[in-house]
């Protein structure tokens, strides 16, 4: 793992190394070439960084932990059901969460664990009974409504983005049933949360909920969704070459639009980029993932994967105000 400090997009970004993380020793040779790193879902999906310090992430069957001062991140959990959880959330006290993620045909039981030693160890927060949900997608901190918003899927009542508290003694569903609470990517405001459809059955669209829970339709987007991330005053949301009777669309793009309550919503598409030849069964869907939380800086960043011209491009692009 390497990192930046990123003051210019004049200048060139100076790249130090954080730590390293030593996987089995198939994972080792996969991942020196970028097509069988693609192919056997190599490197980290998900990172969290707590108030410590400590960094905790999803790497192909485990979470990692990085505890300050260490240089290698430790395994701290297997993960038995699926290869990894999308998303890793903290909240201000440094819990930590993140949700079930697996193909579960039987619909059995999905559990949500929870840790307050930096990973150190994990417990389940909170299950849903079998028959309930297919997997969860993302777990999101909001620190307007000093709750966590949990996105679930795949098909009918399956669908839903529910409401809890921090620590997950009452739940409660606010959309379910349709393919638009179909949602993985979702950002709180001070005013309202925002959240891309990921549905490879309807059209996709981003939606404004209001902290009354009124939904509002705000923008059509070409695909399925699973990335978006707040900078500054702007939301962003990227889109994944999904391709089915109704998502044709075979370029990954980048949505953006205003998160002021002062100013109208205005959104735009800003980039794009062609899905490469490869298969994507086999060496994924073309996508730009986007970092989660909130970015203070002037900046969005984001890498490619499965894009013309470039197996993997990391990107940073100037923000207006």
């Amino acid at each position: 793992m390497v990192r930046a400090r990123i003051d210019d997009l004049a200048t060139d970004e100076r790249w130090q190394p954080v730590a390293a993380f030593r996987p089995e020793l198939r994972r080792r040779l996969s991942v020196i070439n970028g097509l069988t790193a693609r192919l056997f879902r190599d490197g980290f999906h998900a990172l969290a960084i707590l108030p410590s310090g400590a960094l905790v992430a999803a790497v192909p069957r485990a979470i990692v932990t990085l505890w300050p001062r260490d240089s290698e991140f430790r395994i701290t959990h297997h993960i038995l059901r699926g290869t990894r959880p999308l998303h890793i959330t903290a909240v201000p006290n440094g819990t930590l969460f993140w949700g079930e993620y697996f193909d579960n045909p039987g619909r059995d039981e999905v559990h949500i664990y929870a840790s307050s030693d930096a990973g150190g160890t994990w417990s389940i927060a909170y299950t849903f009974p079998r028959g309930t949900i297919r997997h969860i997608h993302n777990i999101v901190h909001d620190p307007w409504g000093d709750c966590l918003w949990v996105m679930t899927g795949d098909y009918g009542d399956e669908c839903r983005i529910l409401r809890a508290t921090c620590d997950f003694s009452r739940v409660e569903v606010v959309l379910q049933g349709q393919q638009q609470a179909r949602a993985v990517a979702i950002i709180p405001t001070e005013d309202c949360l925002y959240f891309a459809s990921d549905t490879p059955l309807e059209p996709n669209y981003i939606y404004r909920l209001d902290r009354q829970h009124a939904l509002f339709q705000v923008a059509p987007i070409s695909s399925s969704s699973i990335y978006g991330c707040r900078v500054g005053n702007r939301v962003f949301f990227s889109t994944m070459v999904e391709p089915s009777e109704v998502n044709r669309d075979s370029h990954v793009r980048v949505y953006g639009g205003h998160a002021s309550p002062n100013v109208p919503p205005d959104w735009h598409l800003l980039l794009a980029w062609q899905k490469d030849p490869w298969p994507m069964a086999l060496f994924q869907y073309g996508n730009a993932i986007m970092p989660d939380g909130t970015n203070p800086s002037p900046f969005l960043a984001l890498t490619t994967v499965a894009v013309e011209s470039d197996d993997m491009v990391t990107s940073l692009y100037a923000v207006n105000p």
